[in-house]
């Protein structure tokens, strides 16, 4: 697979900075990237694609998970597991979307479109 130049310059980068690989590379994003999605890391993605994305993602999952183990015994309501797996998506997105920007601001990483000079210059 061919590899985004910016992504080239922006991963030697993130591990420099001390953070984990997984912190900067989640696996979901990993997969993502062999499937061929040309996907930002999610320090460079926007807080807006970062909450969407996380939240979809984390209410999906655990929206299903609760209903195979825990609602659908206890005969929930359809539209009230419907809503919990949604407020639970939201909440978690907006979560895992703002450690997202306080990383970037912690470890004043530059943005992602002057990456590309950085590449382009390297």
């Amino acid at each position: 697979m061919e590899s985004n130049p910016r992504r080239t310059a922006a991963l030697p980068l993130l591990s420099s900075t001390g953070m984990k690989r997984s912190n900067y590379e989640p696996p979901l994003l990993r997969l993502l990237w062999r499937l061929g999605v040309d996907a930002r890391p999610p320090h460079f993605a926007s807080f807006g694609v970062n909450a969407l994305v996380s939240g979809i993602f984390f209410g999906s999952v655990w929206g299903i998970s609760m209903w195979l183990f825990l609602w659908r015994q206890q005969a929930a309501p359809v539209v009230v597991s419907l809503f919990s797996s949604f407020l639970a998506g939201l909440l978690f997105g907006i979560a895992m979307a703002t450690h997202y920007v306080y990383g970037r601001r912690k470890y004043k990483l530059p943005s992602w479109h002057s990456l590309r000079a950085e590449a382009a210059g390297a």
